[in-house]
């Protein structure tokens, strides 16, 4: 079992991390545990966390849809409700077992009822053990636009069991892998070496799942309200959530985020290459790492696209904010693009 402690919380990855939930559990007294699941979890997951902590069998059963969908302030007041006729006080323990919906949107649940109960992360996919369930964001969408309403609310404690991902179809594995290649090109070239050299057969590593928290952990304890450096994390997120919030109002099987943010990467690494320096050839090494293991998604109207960059919950001043690489493992922030810029990108991707 590796543990990472922060200032906010603490990170246990292994197999045999249940020891630690079960004393966490205890030693927290708490007056009454619920646990937030949606379909897939409650069958794939939730009789693994009753039979390895049995104390969980007595736990509140929080039930809610999976999908992005479902990510919505209406889904949070169906859960408070349930919380609050269930008589759960200021005492009381929220365990979110999931992927990045659950964890997003049970982060939030906790945080905003009675002001704050505590809650804790069991995520259960790579792209939460990666990224949702570390770092202390929750929120929920509003709309059409992803994550407006939230806060930046910590959990108590984080238990990665990477077995959880063998219940995982490919596709979802393949997303959660777009946050490996995110957080490798951002801040570690030797991670994004080993990942060009085994591409997908890297993303149930438990040492690179170690390797992405501790990245993200890094920055999220020197800049913990992204005022700063945390903004790197947000690469290939402008240009992603737009393509994903396209998706899920006009595909009949929308994206999954990490598959949207993968497209983003690309698009964001060619603004890179025109703004921050990007080299010719790393441009191309992102490109055919991303698109080998992503394929390309047909993009609507560019005008359409950059519409839905316009409402994005980072930009300023209604200028377009984004995260560039000055290189292959070196993220750099703060900048905002023009259209044509935005639109050159567009235009490269639909190339390839």
């Amino acid at each position: 079992m590796r543990v990472l402690k922060t200032k906010q919380s603490s990170l246990y990855i292994g197999n045999d991390i249940f020891g630690k939930l079960k004393d966490f559990i205890e030693q927290g007294n708490y007056s009454r545990v619920f646990i937030l699941v949606d379909e897939n979890t409650v069958s794939a997951c939730l009789p693994v966390l009753h039979s390895a902590v049995p104390m969980l069998r007595n736990a509140v059963i929080l039930k809610v849809k999976s999908g992005e969908k479902n990510k919505n302030i209406e889904t949070c007041v169906k859960i408070w409700s349930a919380l609050s006729n269930a008589s759960a006080d200021r005492y009381s323990l929220l365990i979110n077992l999931g992927g990045g919906v659950i964890c997003d949107m049970g982060g939030f649940i906790a945080s905003a009822y009675l002001r704050g109960i505590r809650f804790i992360h069991v995520p259960t996919t790579l792209l939460s053990q990666v990224d949702a369930a570390v770092g202390g964001k929750t929120g929920v969408n509003l709309g059409e636009v992803k994550n407006r309403i939230g806060f930046f609310s910590f959990p108590k404690a984080v238990f990665v069991y990477p077995r959880f991902l063998s219940t995982l179809p490919s596709r979802e594995m393949r997303s959660g892998f777009a946050e490996v290649i995110k957080c490798a090109l951002i801040a570690d070239k030797l991670l994004w070496e080993r990942l060009e050299k085994r591409g997908f057969l890297a993303a149930g590593d438990e040492k690179i799942i170690m390797q992405c928290i501790c990245i993200k952990e890094k920055i999220v304890s020197r800049d913990p309200y992204e005022t700063g450096e945390r903004k790197l994390l947000n690469f290939g997120h402008t240009a992603g959530h737009a393509i994903e919030t396209w998706s899920l109002l006009n595909d009949r099987k929308p994206l999954l985020h990490g598959e949207a943010v993968a497209a983003g990467m690309i698009i964001e690494s060619r603004i890179s290459s025109e703004i921050t320096g990007l080299p010719p050839g790393q441009l191309d090494d992102i490109c055919r790492l991303v698109i080998k293991q992503f394929g390309k998604y047909p993009l609507p109207a560019y005008t359409k696209l950059i519409r839905l960059m316009e409402k994005d919950k980072k930009n300023r001043s209604g200028k377009i904010s984004f995260t560039l690489l000055s290189r292959s493992g070196r993220g750099v922030t703060g900048h905002y693009c023009g259209v044509e810029s935005i639109r050159r990108a567009l235009e490269f991707y639909d190339s390839l």
